[in-house]
């Protein structure tokens, strides 16, 4: 029986790939290991909407580009758990990053909390990187408390892979917690995908499967420090551009894309303790089959999406926002000295209260 009071809490998600959608889950959770997943749905937003974030990357003041999107930003969000139409005790409101610079000490994720509580009834925690980046952590990776609780009850030695806007890794094995951001995911390829062809992504990877990878290319992005650098660590989504890849055809251009974000996670075995005897994979670059095929190939390890464990991948980033709220409430720490390089497990997020306690 559970020892520890639970609570439903709703996390909110937008990641940085600009996939066009605000990510809303509902979940029960006692903050420690035991988390149940009610329901999930996704929103689409407009294009105004991305095109307005897109343009405030990298932004380290706030300027009229940046109320802007934030009120966009703010605005879809709300309408977005209004339209899930849940009540709960929480919300953990991740926001949209616009920069993350953890060696400058700086990480942004714009979004008005106490707004979005006023609108909603419901008490909401944001802000939940700020305090890690202010201990001299990198403030990221958020999730692997949310991963190692996902997987309490399955076999040791194995990882999460989020193929976001930027890929990360959390492995769980002997007693360790190790996570670090490993390279690019879907970021590039969705922006190449949307210069070229004005579409969001590519497909199942259909795209990337008909193009010639440009070795050369590959070699030079496998060149830059971050590879080499031991973790924690973590990356801005625009540390890389499609630059590299403006010479070539639309699959050739796809193919050499997906081709980094294949190597930045082989490179990130290096890092790891030993190898994961499974790798489970959230986040939308789950879908990309063509990725999937080609991590199987070069991985050499057994690569299967996380929704084979009854979880759903979609789902997984808001999920643990979910579940770091509560954990934010009761105090508990959301980051560890190894998964962010703080010096000791660290709270986080700030609370904002609502005026009112239920749905309009």
């Amino acid at each position: 029986m559970n020892e520890h009071k639970v609570y439903r809490a709703i996390g909110l998600m937008s990641g940085t790939s600009l996939d066009g959608v605000i990510d809303v889950a509902l979940i029960e959770s006692d903050g420690h290991g035991f988390v149940q997943p009610l329901r999930y749905m996704a929103y689409p937003y407009d294009i105004e909407i991305r095109d307005k974030v897109r343009s405030c990357f990298g932004k380290t003041a706030r300027d009229a580009c940046v109320e802007e999107a934030e009120k966009m930003v703010t605005q879809a969000h709300i309408d977005a758990v209004k339209a899930f139409g849940e009540t709960a005790d929480i919300i953990g409101f991740h926001g949209q990053t616009i920069t993350h610079n953890p060696d400058d000490g700086f990480t942004w994720q714009i979004g008005d909390a106490l707004a979005l509580a006023a609108a909603v009834g419901i008490d909401v925690i944001a802000d939940m990187r700020q305090a890690d980046i202010k201990a001299g952590g990198q403030g990221a990776p958020l999730l692997p408390l949310y991963h190692q609780a996902l997987l309490s009850e399955h076999e040791s030695s194995v990882a999460v892979l989020n193929l976001g806007g930027v890929a990360n890794i959390t492995y769980i094995g002997s007693g360790e917690l190790i996570a670090f951001d490993c390279g690019t995911a879907n970021a590039l390829m969705d922006d190449f995908m949307l210069k070229r062809t004005s579409r969001a992504f590519d497909e199942g990877g259909k795209l990337a499967s008909g193009g010639v990878v440009n070795e050369s290319i590959v070699e030079q992005f496998l060149a830059h420090p971050y590879f080499t650098k031991s973790p924690p660590k973590s990356l801005d989504r625009d540390v890389w551009s499609i630059d590299p890849v403006a010479v070539l055809s639309d699959a050739d251009g796809m193919a050499t894309l997906l081709a980094m974000s294949v190597m930045g996670v082989v490179r990130a075995m290096d890092h790891l303790p030993a190898k994961p005897s499974h790798i489970y994979v959230a986040g939308g670059g789950r879908r990309n089959d063509f990725m999937m095929k080609s991590l199987v190939k070069t991985l050499g390890t057994r690569v299967s999406p996380i929704d084979n464990l009854g979880w759903n991948g979609d789902a997984t980033e808001a999920e643990g926002f979910a579940y770091l709220a509560v954990r934010s409430l009761l105090g508990l720490p959301l980051t560890l000295p190894s998964t962010t390089g703080i010096h000791m497990p660290l709270t986080g997020g700030v609370l904002c209260k609502a005026l009112y306690s239920s749905l309009n």
